[in-house]
């Protein structure tokens, strides 16, 4: 039971926050732009790094409650985070926004540039994983 119910209130809770932040200030609960906007120092900063500090200490919190590791070790080597890293900031600049900001808050505000965003995230997504997991691992 525990394995759904956890993913459904981190769900709730993620579209909660987004709606309390466009109701409360007015702004889209993106990621990317929100730490952009913190580290470029805009003059609306201090709400900024409350929301990056509230992301960072979430999963700590739920770790000391539940006792389970946040996310699980991973196996993967450094280089390849770092490349992983790389190549999401540059979607991010492509697509003018990163997931949270067009997936959560852009279809929940209907905008067709989310949609397509969205979609393109998505398709991007899984034609990475079958690439990865089905052509490669033939190759190697």
């Amino acid at each position: 039971m525990f394995e759904y119910t956890t993913p459904l209130i981190g769900g709730l809770l993620i579209g909660a926050t987004a709606v309390a932040l466009l109701y409360l200030l007015g702004r889209i609960a993106g990621i990317a732009g929100i730490v952009w906007g913190a580290v470029s120092a805009q003059p609306d900063n201090a709400w900024r790094w409350l929301f990056i500090v509230g992301l960072l200490l979430g999963p700590v919190l739920y770790h000391l409650l539940s006792g389970v590791p946040n996310p699980a070790p991973s196996a993967l080597p450094w280089w390849q985070a770092v490349a992983g890293g790389l190549l999401v900031g540059f979607g991010v600049k492509l697509g003018s926004g990163c997931t949270s900001g067009h997936g959560v808050c852009g279809i929940g505000r209907l905008s067709p540039r989310s949609l397509v965003a969205t979609i393109t995230f998505m398709a991007t997504g899984i034609v990475t994983v079958y690439v990865i997991r089905h052509l490669l691992e033939r190759l190697l």
